[in-house]
C-alpha cells in the first residue's frame, strides 16, 4: 500500500527541550493509523506536525524531512494554508463556529471562493451525509450548531473538516468528551472515512485502537518504540516498554 508521509529522522525542540527524538516512520494511504502513548509522550505533538499546526506554538523548531505527496511539508517555502486544506484537523473538545449549522459547513468552501448556492446546498448535505449525521440535521440545518449535542458537534466538526475535500484527517483524541454511544458513531465513521480519507488518530484508549487502526505507532518519552500491524503490536510486541504499557503496567 501507499505510503502518504514517509518521516525522516524527524526531531523537535520546544526551546531547549528535546521534544521528539529521530522518529522514523511511513504512514499508508486510506489507512487508520493510531498513535498510542502516556501523556506527554510526543504523541499529539508529532499529530499536529502533519499540518504545521506547531508553527502556531512559539519557540518550536523541527530538524529532518516529511515527504508528503512528493515534498518535504517541513520546508519553509511551504504554503501553509494550502497543507491544512488538505490535512484536516479534529480536536478533542468539539469547537463548532458560532453560527448554524449549515454555515459551520459552507464556511471553508466560501473561503475557498465557492459561492453559488446550489452548490453550498450540494456541498453541506454530502459533508453532513458523509459525516453519518444528515439524517439527524436535515430539518435542523439553520439552528445553531451549539445546540447539538457533544456527539453530533463532533460529528458536524468531521463534517467541517472534509467539505474542503481534504486527502488526510488528523484527529486528535476526538472521542475523549464523548459518551460510549457517541464514541461508538464516531468509531463506525472513521471505518467508513478510510475508504476516502487517511486518518491518523491520537487516542489513550487502546480498545479504541484495536478496533479502528491498521497501524498502531507507540511513542514513549519523544520516542517512537515501536509501529505495526494493530494486530501485532498488541498481540506480539517487540519491544518489552510496548508490552508494559498495552498491558497496563504504566500510563
Amino acid at each position: 500500500m501507499e505510503d502518504i508521509f514517509n518521516v525522516r529522522d524527524f526531531n523537535l525542540y520546544y526551546g531547549d527541550n528535546h521534544a521528539l527524538h529521530n522518529i522514523n516512520f511511513e504512514i499508508k494511504k486510506n489507512n487508520v493509523t493510531a498513535l498510542i502513548g502516556p501523556s506527554g509522550c510526543g504523541k499529539s505533538t508529532f499529530l499536529k506536525t502533519l499540518n504545521r499546526m506547531n508553527d502556531l506554538v512559539d519557540n518550536v523548531h523541527v530538524s529532518g524531512q516529511i515527504i508528503y505527496k512528493g515534498f518535504n511539508l517541513l520546508d519553509k517555502d511551504v504554503d501553509v494554508v494550502s497543507l491544512r486544506r488538505d490535512v484536516g484537523m479534529v480536536f478533542q473538545k468539539p469547537n463548532p463556529f458560532p453560527m448554524s449549522v449549515y454555515d459551520n459547513i459552507a464556511y471553508a468552501p466560501r473561503l475557498h471562493g465557492i459561492k453559488n448556492k446550489k452548490q453550498l446546498d450540494e456541498i453541506v448535505e454530502k459533508s453532513l451525509s458523509d459525516a453519518s449525521i444528515f439524517e439527524e440535521l436535515k430539518d435542523r440545518l439553520h439552528v445553531s450548531a451549539l445546540s447539538l449535542s457533544g456527539g453530533q458537534q463532533q460529528r458536524l466538526c468531521i463534517a467541517r473538516a472534509i467539505s474542503i475535500s481534504p486527502s488526510v484527517l488528523l484527529m486528535d483524541e476526538p472521542t475523549s468528551a464523548l459518551d460510549p454511544i457517541s464514541t461508538s458513531k464516531i468509531e463506525d465513521l472513521i471505518n467508513k472515512l478510510k475508504e476516502n480519507y487517511t486518518i491518523v488518530i491520537v487516542t489513550h484508549n487502546m480498545q479504541q485502537a484495536l478496533r479502528i487502526a491498521d497501524k498502531t505507532a507507540f511513542f514513549l518519552l519523544g520516542n517512537l518504540i515501536e509501529y505495526d500491524d494493530t494486530h501485532t503490536i498488541f498481540t506480539k510486541p517487540k519491544d518489552k516498554r510496548t508490552f508494559d504499557y498495552i498491558s497496563g503496567r504504566f500510563g
